[in-house]
């Protein structure tokens, strides 16, 4: 039998252990802070939970943990979920890689900004070092969530303006040469985003004037939205959550909520993590409680407004 010394030993050993597992302060911060950032970049993209955990392959019981904070999660099951988020696993991290001097003290200033000023900061960078805004008005491009409109109110513009009327998602098929269900079953939500890129450069090589209706996740992609707002003048076509929800039932498609007993709640939740990145725009439209016909004239005031400074 052993004796009870070594019980007691063995005993104190078990909680020395058990204390070392637990996160201190600082780590359980950092867990919160790393849970935080899964979930915006989840929001961002408009994936849920269950979609999140078929494309990286992690279970959803390891994501709710990673995502309130309380993950122990290795750095092969974290390296998957950036994956299919399409980030960097250093994103998550927010680790530096070396840079210039100059690019380290911008980042440092940008970052002493509140947040409601970054976007002013890039109007104005924009504005003063990227393209025109005659250069990009040349091309329009409408953004924001599924049901707000982008379809038939850029078509209606397209034929206004004389120009061609493309829609993102069907040049994105066409490039993959199959569905845009279908793209997201064989490659993910990653694969989807290198269509998606291919596709605007293509449009952007070949259309120097058009109507382009994206899709509404582009925002999350940080590389193609800032292309697209680089190469085009882009207006945020707005609406309500539950106007989002009936448009696109009252067309017959239900895919993106099927099987999702909170689907408003996560409607919300992505409207609410894009916002700050919808609002970078040249224009907004507010299509809420308005019809096609009041939405144009509006969509329309703006451009011609535009045109004539």
């Amino acid at each position: 039998m052993p004796s009870l010394a070594l019980k007691l030993r063995e005993r104190a050993r078990v909680t020395r252990a058990a204390e070392k597992a637990q996160p201190d302060a600082g780590e359980q911060a950092f867990l919160q802070q790393l849970g935080e950032r899964v979930r915006i970049a989840r929001a961002r993209a408009g994936v849920t939970r269950k979609g999140l955990a078929q494309d990286s392959g992690v279970s959803e019981r390891y994501l709710a943990q990673l995502e309130s904070g309380q993950g122990n999660i290795s750095i092969l099951l974290l390296q998957k979920v950036a994956v299919a988020l399409n980030l960097r696993l250093g994103h998550l991290f927010d680790e530096q890689s070396p840079q210039s001097v100059e690019l380290a003290l911008i980042q440092q200033f940008l970052q002493r900004l509140p947040p409601q000023r970054l976007a002013q900061v890039r109007a104005e960078l924009m504005r003063d070092f990227g393209s025109s805004t005659a250069q990009r008005r040349k091309r329009v491009a409408l953004i924001g969530l599924r049901g707000a409109g982008k379809s038939t109110l850029g078509a209606r513009l397209a034929k206004e303006l004389g120009v061609p009327f493309i829609e993102l998602d069907r040049e994105i098929e066409r490039e993959a040469g199959t569905s845009l269900s279908e793209i997201f079953l064989l490659y993910g939500q990653a694969g989807y985003r290198r269509y998606e890129r291919r596709s605007l450069e293509k449009i952007l090589d070949k259309h120097h004037r058009c109507v382009l209706a994206t899709g509404g996740s582009i925002v999350s992609e940080p590389g193609t939205y800032d292309l697209l707002l680089s190469s085009c003048f882009t207006v945020w076509l707005k609406a309500l959550p539950e106007e989002h929800m009936a448009r696109v039932i009252a067309q017959g498609d239900t895919r993106p909520m099927a099987g999702n007993a909170e689907a408003m709640a996560d409607l919300q939740r992505i409207l609410d993590g894009r916002d700050t990145l919808y609002r970078q725009a040249d224009a907004v439209v507010d299509t809420g409680g308005r019809r096609v016909e009041q939405s144009f004239r509006q969509l329309k005031k703006i451009f011609v407004k535009e045109e004539r400074t």
